[in-house]
């Protein structure tokens, strides 16, 4: 799983409904899980998982070292929504508001009307369907309120877990790009999903 924001420049700098929308994140929910914007109370349940060497083992960031690295984190988080750019839910199980994860906009570009969604959630909570839950409802509020056409997702390939996470959300794989990426001082493989607004009609 992999989450990470990258800041946009010239012809992807936000503006209107997409600045707005990133500012002010609704509130979603599942049947399991309720996606909502970061708060600092939040920092130390997400400190649990980023600190824990399996959560970053495929993901292009190092585990946490400290929670004042985590506070600095969802900090970051905060500031990038009151800003306006492309921002992040934190994930959390209903009935606990508890943060057992993020998922959120890796890029977003007005010119292409493309994005990609990355996610990372807490060990004890994998294989129960949470990230699926979680993407699929984040892409459909993105097509809802966003002029996308194109949302991607993309996953190391030793971590093939991810990519059922993304199939399971409507994602359909495109192709694999070699040693794409380097990833803690290596070349790392992954494998591209997307999804359209095409893929679902009701958004059309």
């Amino acid at each position: 799983m992999r989450f990470f924001l990258g800041r946009l420049t010239g012809t992807d700098l936000l503006s209107g409904a997409p600045g707005d929308f990133f500012a002010r994140l609704p509130v979603l929910e599942t049947p399991d899980l309720v996606l909502r914007p970061p708060r600092m109370r939040d920092a130390k349940a997400i400190h649990a998982y980023a600190s824990d060497p399996e959560v970053a083992r495929y993901v292009l960031w190092d585990p946490h070292r400290s929670l004042r690295e985590t506070r600095e984190y969802v900090r970051s988080l905060i500031v990038r929504a009151r800003r306006g750019d492309p921002s992040a839910w934190v994930i959390a199980l209903k009935g606990t508001d508890q943060a057992i994860g993020t998922i959120g906009f890796v890029w977003y570009s007005s010119e292409n009307r493309s994005a990609e969604l990355g996610y990372s959630l807490a060990r004890e909570y994998w294989n129960h369907g949470y990230a699926s839950q979680a993407l699929l409802a984040v892409s459909r509020e993105a097509f809802r309120s966003l002029p996308l056409n194109r949302l991607e997702a993309q996953h190391d390939l030793r971590n093939p877990a991810s990519g059922k996470v993304m199939e399971h959300a409507g994602f359909r794989k495109e192709g694999v790009l070699r040693e794409r990426l380097v990833n803690k001082g290596e070349f790392v493989s992954v494998a591209l999903y997307a999804l359209l607004r095409a893929d679902l009609p009701s958004f059309s």
